[in-house]
Order: C-alpha cells, then structure tokens, then sequence
C-alpha cells in the first residue's frame, strides 16, 4: 500500500467530507455490553446457492493403508470413492494428485511420529485435489516450492489438523471450491498467504495458528466466509479480505472475521517482488482491501505496528491494476467491538500524512485510506480512529444469529461438458497465479496472450514442463499432471479470454 496512500491524502477531498478539521466534534455514542440487534449476513439460499443440489454421500468405502516406503499415490490410483486412506507415520517425498470424488486422505499420528510429505525444495506442490468431498487430515507436510494442499474447483473440501512449514506460495490453497472448511491447522514459513481462499463460497475458516508468512489468512474474490478463533501472528499481515482485479469472480462479499488472535503482524515483507501481497506494510493486522459486507468484531487485536485495521480502496493499494468490472471501492464495512491495544505504534508515512490532515495524534487502531461506503462502527470513542468520519454508528453490534455459512448437505459436484474443461481447469489452476491485467504471482494473461497469440500447441507444451523465463518472477511448476488434451483445451481457453 506504500506510496499510493500518500497521493490521495494530501488532496483533502479525498475523505470525501469525513476530516475533522478542529470543528465541532459530534456527541459521543456508547453501546454497552448487552447484545442489540445481530447481522443477518448476504447469503440466500435459493440466491447464491445457484442450481447444485445435494452431491452423493459415500458409504461404506475400504480403508486402505499406506506404510514409510510405499506410494501414496499408488493408493490414491486404487482407491474407489467413499475410500479412506490412512498413511503411517513415516518420510513420503512425493506430489499427491487426487482428481476422484469422495477421498478421504488422513494421517496416523503415532507417539508424536507424523507421515511427512517431503518436498526437498524441489517437488512443486504436496498435494493437489480437484475431486468433491475431499478430505486431507493429519499430515505434516514441509519443503515444497509451490503449496501444501491446493484444491483445483473441489467443493465439500475438509482441510484439517496439519501441519505445514515452508511450502513456497501457499499453504492452504481451496480455489474455486464451495462448501469448505480450513481448521485446526499449524502454517509458517509462506511467503505468500498461509491460507489463501480464492473464488470460493460458503467457506468456515478456524481454529488455525498461522505465523511467519507475509499474509495469515486472506479471503479472496470469494463470498460467505467465515474466519475464527484463529491465531495470527508474527506475519506481515494477520488477516485479509481483498478484491484482486483481473480475476474472472469480481466480488467478495459477505465475510465475518471474528474472535481471532491478531497479534504482532509485524514480520517484513518478504512476498515476490510486485505481487499484490508484497504491498502489505508490514505491521497491518487486519486489511480489507475494496470487499464489500465484511464485518469485524471480537478480535483481540494488539502490537500491530502500522495499524490494527485498515481499509483501502484500489486507488490506495500497491501493485493493482485497475479492473473496469471490479468495484474497487470497500462497501458496507462494519467494525464490532474489538479489543485493540498498542496497534500503529511505529506506523508508515502514509498513515502519518492521513493523521495530520485531521490533526490528530497518539498511535492509530483504525485507519481508512480512499473511498468507502456505508461503512459503520460501534464505539469509536474507543480507538484512535483516521478517515472513519463517515463511518455511521452501527445499527446491529453482533454477528450472534449467523453459527455457520456451511450448507447442510453437500453440494453436488460442477457437471463439467467437455467444451467447458479448458474454462473450468483456467478458472480452478491458472487464476491462482494469474490475473488478466496486474501482476499476481505468474505475468499477466494479457503478456501470455501476446507471446502466444495463435499458438496453444506451444502453450500447452509450456504449460507440461515450463522453463523460467523471467528473472523477477518465480519459477513455474509443470502441469504436467494434466492430460495432454486438458493442456490445450486450457491453452486454448486462456488465450481467447478477454477478461
């Protein structure tokens, strides 16, 4: 965020009429602790759920055992859906591809000696599912280039209770997936987002630690989220809620984070030079980056350096490009009671820039830079708060009436028509690195379609066994895991999109 902030804060009409400016100060409001009125939340069933209806439940299906020296993979081959299998403890250096339904990989933990998924810094990603009804429990997973556990358009996904250390990008990794959780896992060590939930829906995210990585948690360009009684600490950034342009799902919406430890986020930045997440100050514990209905409340938020929240349009973000069809502009952004303390005690010149044009002083819990909308907050008298003069009181200080944004039963899986393989594998593998238009982990689309105008043959083959062509960019892992007919009907699709 350094530097664009500094633009809109010298022009005093960036605040859009919410400075203070040594005038009249308007009477303090004060909600007490007794519960009033709760957040309804955005999802509607019979809106949002679309046609999927309840997907197979599997029964009944074999346990198959996977001892130190045998091939997990070999067992995923074998397995029929509804299969459990169970992975002893042991060294397992292999990538792990489960494109069937109903899987259930789940390690045994025995006298403190986990299964370990060995990457050596050399092998990619540990393990990739684009199946339904995944689950992927109890695995100690460390030293691999790309991510942990990446879900390729997976719904009905469970990601639980492993424990990963130094996995490249990502640790946890759900892409284009609906009805997923993502708890009780230790992450360290990624130097992009520890768990990264992108293009999905109705997503349960708790009970996690996540530290040592350049973003703690990140809900991207999804909806329905739910993040808490997490804890995040020692990253770059705690927790987030962004909208990335350029990527095919424009929105993100409707996301509580609530009751997590925000702690000490204060770790530099060390994300791949230009990508979005290497434009977090470090210090920021909680960042909504122009997502919509995002409600904050309950969170103990302390020793974040720069800021315990921030709340940024586009205009005011690093390494963004603009998307004509992305609102870039955070709408409806609520802020419950929290607890803040010792928040923005050494923060950037931006926010000090943003504290002279109202005069104030001390150290800044809350920030705002650049537009926002119908944003409101519950006891503000509390914080040292910046650019939140048109911020309301809030008409609701809870988010009680909402347990879960979890459906009831499972949704049945994306009925993929062979013409629709190249859209859907882009949308579940290639939008994880790649945006049309900016700079996210690989170049732009725009830059692919350039250099391979009317040659998917040669993107595909690029696509199978990549060689690094740039410098400033990371490597790229092969897919080659992908059918050569999947290859091109992907090639195909990425260079005939517009947006």
């Amino acid at each position: 965020m350094n530097g664009k902030l500094i633009g809109a804060v010298l022009v005093v009409a960036a605040f859009g009429g919410g400075l203070y400016l040594g005038g009249q100060r308007e009477a303090t409001v004060i909600t007490d602790g007794a519960k009033g009125e709760s957040y309804s939340g955005g999802f509607r069933a019979t809106e949002d759920l679309g046609a999927g209806t309840a997907a197979a439940v599997y029964e009944g299906g074999e346990v198959r055992i996977v001892r130190d020296g045998e091939s997990i993979q070999e067992a995923v081959n074998a397995a029929n859906p509804g299969d459990t299998i169970r992975v002893m403890p042991g060294t397992y250096t292999e990538t792990v591809y489960i494109d069937k339904d109903g899987i259930r990989l789940i390690g045994v933990i025995e006298e403190g000696a986990w299964p370990t998924l060995e990457g050596e810094r050399r092998l990619n990603d540990a393990v990739l599912y684009s199946g339904n009804n995944i689950v992927v429990e109890n695995l100690k997973i460390v030293h691999y280039k790309g991510n942990a556990i990446m879900g390729q358009a997976g719904n009905n996904f469970e990601i639980r209770n492993n424990l990963i250390v130094d996995t490249g990008v990502y640790g946890v990794f759900p892409q284009l997936g609906q009805n997923g959780i993502v708890e009780g896992n230790i992450i360290s060590g990624i130097e992009d987002a520890a768990i990264y939930v992108g293009m999905s829906d109705n997503i349960h995210v708790a009970h996690n630690e996540v530290f040592d990585s350049v973003a703690g948690i990140e809900i991207e360009n999804s909806r329905h989220a739910i993040v808490e009684n997490n804890y995040v600490h020692d990253n770059t950034g705690g927790i987030l809620a962004f909208i990335t342009p350029g990527l095919p799902i424009k929105t993100t919406r409707d996301v509580i984070i609530r009751n997590n430890f925000v702690v000490n986020n204060n770790t530099a930045n060390f994300g791949a030079p230009g990508s979005t997440v290497s434009g977090i100050p470090a210090g920021t514990g909680v960042l909504v980056m122009a997502a919509d209905e995002v409600v904050i409340e309950d969170n103990i938020i302390t020793g974040n350096k720069t800021a315990g929240i921030l709340v940024v349009d586009h205009a005011n973000a690093a390494n963004v490009t603009i998307d004509p069809e992305s609102d870039p502009t955070p709408d409806r952004v609520a802020i419950l009671d929290n607890f803040m303390m010792n928040n923005g005690y050494d923060t950037i010149d931006e926010i000090k820039a943003l504290m002279l044009t109202e005069l104030k002083t001390g150290n800044p819990d809350i920030v705002r830079a650049g537009a926002a909308r119908d944003g409101c907050i519950v006891n503000r008298h509390r914080y040292t708060v910046v650019g939140m003069g048109n911020f309301s009181d809030c008409e609701f200080d809870n988010t009680d009436n909402i347990d879960t944004y979890l459906l009831p039963e499972p949704v049945a899986a994306r009925e993929i028509d062979q013409s629709e393989q190249g859209k859907i594998t882009y949308l579940g593998i290639c939008t994880g690195c790649h945006t049309y238009t900016g700079r996210m982990i690989g170049p732009p689309v725009q830059v692919i379609q350039a250099m391979y105008m009317d040659n998917p043959e040669g993107l595909a083959e690029y696509i199978a066994q990549p060689v690094k062509k740039r410098q400033d960019y990371p490597e790229m892992p092969p897919q080659d895991y992908l059918s050569e007919e999947v290859r091109l009907a992907v090639a195909e699709y990425m260079l005939s999109v517009s947006n």
